[in-house]
């Protein structure tokens, strides 16, 4: 996978250069640990060559598929965000600090995979349900929600009296 996601550095001169990559199935899949496993993405990167470093702004935008916190069906999620990348040459790979990557400087590419992949996952919403629609209602699976429903509980708290005392003196203060 990584000639797909990565940038030639061989015979790269000073000054601004744009990409773009095509991210669907194939991406995630070699990702076994990701909840996205389809979607169509876009990542389109303006790289700045410079002669100490690369500077590299990634713009991702598109929709992924995941899977409702409600109802546990899938669906199509919109995402879009920006991000920045500072890459400077060294003896070795460190990216300890978030802020400044360091690559051998006998690299002769620059695999953003791994990076496309955060991005992504980073600009998931953490709630991840069904939209509503232009009535306001869920457009969840009916199913699921009647059968959550059974499950409700309302009415009348129950009171746990380890907590009593405590809530007595929250009321006195």
């Amino acid at each position: 996978m990584s000639g797909l996601y990565s940038i030639p550095l061989a015979g790269l001169k000073e000054g601004r250069y744009t990409y773009d990559f095509s991210i669907g199935y194939d991406f995630f899949e070699p990702f076994k640990e990701s909840e996205i496993r389809t979607g169509v993405i876009r990542a389109d990167v303006v790289l700045e060559k410079r002669s100490t470093h690369l500077e590299l702004l990634i713009t991702i935008s598109g929709s992924a598929e995941v899977v409702c916190d409600r109802c546990l069906e899938r669906f199509p999620i919109q995402l879009s965000c920006t991000n920045k990348l500072f890459v400077k040459q060294g003896k070795e790979w460190n990216d300890s600090d978030p802020d400044m990557i360091i690559m051998p400087v006998d690299e002769y590419q620059f695999d953003l995979s791994q990076f496309f992949y955060e991005f992504i996952h980073l600009a998931l919403p953490i709630k991840r349900t069904h939209p509503d629609d232009a009535r306001g209602k869920s457009t969840c699976d009916p199913e699921m929600i009647r059968k959550l429903a059974g499950h409700l509980v309302t009415g009348k708290e129950i009171s746990d009296p380890r907590w009593d005392e405590l809530k007595k003196l929250r009321k006195s203060n």
